[in-house]
Parts: C-alpha cells; sequence; structure tokens
C-alpha cells in the first residue's frame, strides 16, 4: 500500500482539479505544459514552419508536440531526457544526458552539421523541498541548457528556459543579456500562481 503524505495528497487532488490537467486530456496533449509553450509563442512568435529545434529535458514530451505541429513537416525536432519518452510522429529522440560526449555527438549527427534556430527547455531538477537545495539544482540545468543553446545555435537563434526565481537568477540574465539581443521573461497563465517558476525568452543570438 502506497502512503500519501498531507502536501502529496493535496497536490493529487489539486492536479485532478486543475483545468489544464484535464484540457491536456481532451486535447491529447501529454502534459498541462504544453499551454505554457503555445501561450510564450502566441506572445513572442518563436515558432514558424521549416524550423529546427531542440528540446532539453523533453520527457513526456508535452513540449516537443507543440513543436512538432508548430514547425510542419518542412521543420525538424529534436529531442533529448535522461528519461524514455514515447515516441512522436517527426519528433527524433534522444535518450541521455545531453552533456556527455557521447548523447551530444548523437544529436549533433541528427543535425546533420546544421546549426538550429531554437532551443527549449522545461528542465527541472528533482525537487526535494529544500529552497536552496533545490534553487542550486535548478541553476546548474538551467546554465547547462544556456551552454548548449550556445554550442547549436545559429547566429540570430533563439532560446526559451525555465528559470527559478532566487539565487542566480539575476546573474543568469545579466548571462542572456551579453549572449542574445532582446531577453524578456514571462509567466504563462498555465504556470501555477504559487511556483517561482517563470519562462525566458531570449532572441537574437550574438555568435
Amino acid at each position: 500500500m502506497t502512503v500519501h503524505s498531507k502536501s502529496s495528497q493535496k497536490w493529487l487532488q489539486e492536479h485532478h482539479r486543475d483545468e489544464y490537467v484535464k484540457r491536456a486530456k481532451i486535447d491529447g496533449y501529454r502534459s498541462r505544459a504544453s499551454y505554457k509553450l503555445i501561450e510564450i509563442n502566441q506572445k513572442d512568435k518563436i515558432f514558424k514552419p521549416g524550423l529546427i529545434v531542440v528540446d532539453l529535458g523533453a520527457a513526456p514530451g508535452g513540449w516537443s508536440q507543440v513543436a512538432s505541429k508548430l514547425v510542419g513537416p518542412k521543420g525538424k525536432i529534436i529531442a533529448s531526457d535522461i528519461l524514455n519518452m514515447d515516441p512522436i510522429d517527426k519528433v527524433n529522440f534522444v535518450l541521455g544526458d545531453f552533456t556527455d560526449s557521447v548523447v551530444l555527438q548523437n544529436i549533433l549527427n541528427l543535425l546533420e552539421n546544421n546549426l538550429v534556430d531554437l532551443v527549449i527547455s522545461d528542465m527541472a531538477p528533482n525537487m526535494s523541498g529544500i529552497r536552496g537545495v533545490d534553487q542550486t539544482k535548478a541553476m546548474y540545468l538551467i546554465e547547462l541548457a544556456l551552454d548548449m543553446a550556445c554550442k547549436v545555435l545559429k547566429p540570430g537563434g533563439n532560446f526559451v528556459v525555465k528559470v527559478f526565481h532566487g539565487e542566480g537568477f539575476d546573474q543568469f540574465m545579466l548571462e542572456l543579456k551579453k549572449r542574445f539581443k532582446q531577453v524578456t521573461s514571462r509567466k504563462p497563465n498555465a504556470s501555477r500562481s504559487r511556483s517561482r517558476e517563470v519562462y525566458v525568452v531570449a532572441k537574437n543570438f550574438k555568435r
């Protein structure tokens, strides 16, 4: 028998009542996170048909589903995660840690020496509930995502990443402003109001 803590029981109850969870089931999306990317795109117009996109921390695939629809048949999506992901039509999936040289090479092989138009990342660490520890782990992942974006983005490319308010946030924003011409933070409606997460949209990469 599984025993749930009061906090996890409360989360499960809230999750099942969540309008975006219900909508995701109706619309066929794998997670409520899909609506975050849809809203970001409505505001920032980061997608168009034919783009090459890398999706970091892609499992279970909610963002890749949205991306594949928006880039269309002439676009290309390469998704990667340390967790396995059920296949999505027209999405190339690479299992493993993208900072590992073998996994990185697999991603680069799929790109066929092409630089990419857009890197998206909805990554977050497993949360311990200890704010300082969680923030450090989250910022580490975010910096890895930026490093990957700088490796593969073409000049003028864009980067969308989940960031958590807290220690390291301001420094990260300054680093983005050095590397991109335009940096904006978004709090989509599908992002729970109590969450410290925001999504940063960095446009026009300076290679």
